[in-house]
């Protein structure tokens, strides 16, 4: 369980909410949403105590652990990929080194043995002779095969290791769990698996999930964390329901001739309806309760703005899009990637591309962008074809002291007032476009 108490944060004079009291209780999935900027990140930061507040007090469950998905990937280099799994229940991990310790003396006092058997007795409490196989169970569930169980943190990819930080931060199923973007560097098959593992949970455990994956935040999410306007709001349902029933009451605030009964009637069916959906959804019992329990004045409109992304064609396309021939990719380390790849796009389509290796699909997006060379094949853009790349890592887009509005400059045609026009389109405020690019959020980066 936890509670916030007039939690208050603020960055200089913008202030992302204040006088938030919440508890979120065991036994649901909060889904985390809110516009980029809005402070869902920061939100989990302050729990965590990564972060100050700048008011208020932030409290656990007696005795509960907090377990936090880490974002710093280098941080475990030093350590053994088991390890650093195991490092995901502190006090687990602290009893195993202090139990080394005691048993590589040469000779131990009777203090050492009447510690030796404390810890032994707490150990076995914490389930320390599962661990480990528990540990690897994990890393196996999300793609480290066993031979990097024993490798040095430094001695994986970015991509394994972002998987190696999820499982230490599952492991010991702790009583209060949060997560960042739990889904990003995932393959589908792994994304299920971590759906289904959540949607598991025990009666026990609170969980608050940071995701910009609507599909993923419907599947596991009990209840919905909206954050919007300074305030932190919590909703019954996932993403969908919060979505649809606040669109429905907004339409309805709009209409002055609907009575309130009326009104009253549409928002009971609405939940009813959507209850019924919920039998095929793999949180079935809580969500379902939870609508049961859910009164029609509790379902007010939604107050979010949504960006207007619109893409406009420079001059009309000719049939001819993209061609592939027999195109291949390999690591420096040997590693094929994938070969013989081939396929043809034409006008009107549209592609999807799946792969169960997230390097493969970053390879072949950066050659085809002409940013990486082929090790074998060919690839053609259409004549009237002109590209635009959105890559996974924009980290280097974005080393620069310049604002958002010189920033943007550079990557169109337009004056001042044009970019000042494009940046409120999404969303962006008349205050904001003079920020600094290299402070904005992963999800402002990606708006940009």
């Amino acid at each position: 369980m936890i509670t916030l108490s007039n939690l208050a944060i603020q960055f200089g004079k913008r202030v992302l909410y204040k006088d938030v009291n919440l508890k979120f209780t065991p036994g649901n999935i909060y889904g985390v949403i809110g516009a980029n900027g809005a402070g869902k990140s920061t939100l989990l930061r302050a729990i965590s105590g990564d972060l100050e507040p700048n008011k208020g007090t932030i409290e656990l469950g007696p005795g509960e652990r907090l377990s936090v998905l880490e974002q710093d990937h280098f941080k475990y280099d030093e350590y053994k990929v088991m390890d650093t799994v195991l490092m995901g229940h502190d006090s687990l991990w602290q009893n195993m080194k202090e139990r080394e310790a005691l048993y590589a003396k040469p000779e131990m006092t009777e203090e050492d043995g009447n510690r030796a058997a404390d810890l032994e007795l707490k150990f076995a409490e914490m389930n320390g002779w599962e661990a480990e196989s528990n540990a690897a169970q994990l890393l196996q569930n999300l793609g480290i095969k066993e031979e990097l169980h024993e490798k040095q943190m430094s001695e994986l990819s970015n991509t394994e290791k972002v998987r190696v930080m999820l499982a230490k931060a599952l492991f010991g199923k702790p009583e209060n769990l949060l997560l960042d973007e739990p889904t990003n560097d995932l393959d589908l098959d792994t994304v299920e698996w971590l759906e289904d593992y959540l949607s598991e949970i025990d009666e026990h455990q609170t969980v608050l999930v940071v995701s910009h994956d609507r599909h993923f935040l419907d599947t596991v999410s009990t209840q919905t964390i909206d954050i919007d306007f300074g305030k932190v709001t919590v909703f019954a349902g996932n993403y969908s329901f919060w979505y649809e029933s606040s669109q429905l009451a907004l339409r309805q605030a709009q209409n002055q001739k609907m009575k309130a009964e009326e009104k009253k009637k549409q928002l009971e069916e609405f939940i009813r309806r959507f209850s019924a959906n919920v039998a095929k959804s793999k949180q079935t019992t809580s969500r379902k309760k939870m609508l049961e329990r859910l009164n029609v004045e509790e379902i007010r409109p939604s107050s979010r703005k949504y960006p207007g992304i619109i893409f406009s064609m420079e001059r009309e396309p000719g049939n001819q899009i993209l061609e592939v021939q027999d195109l291949k990719a390999v690591d420096p380390d040997g590693t094929v990637l994938f070969d013989h790849v081939n396929f043809n796009i034409e006008k009107g389509q549209k592609v999807v591309f799946l792969s169960r290796n997230p390097k493969a699909m970053t390879a072949l997006f950066e050659i085809i962008n002409g940013n990486r060379k082929a090790d074998e094949g060919t690839y053609n853009w259409g004549v009237t074809i002109t590209t635009a790349y959105l890559p996974l890592d924009n980290t280097e887009f974005f080393n620069c002291d310049l604002n958002l509005v010189d920033w943007l400059s550079q990557y169109g045609p337009g004056n001042e007032v044009a970019m000042k026009g494009f940046l409120g389109r999404m969303l962006f405020k008349q205050e904001e476009v003079e920020k600094k690019v290299n402070v904005l959020s992963g999800g402002e980066r990606c708006v940009v």
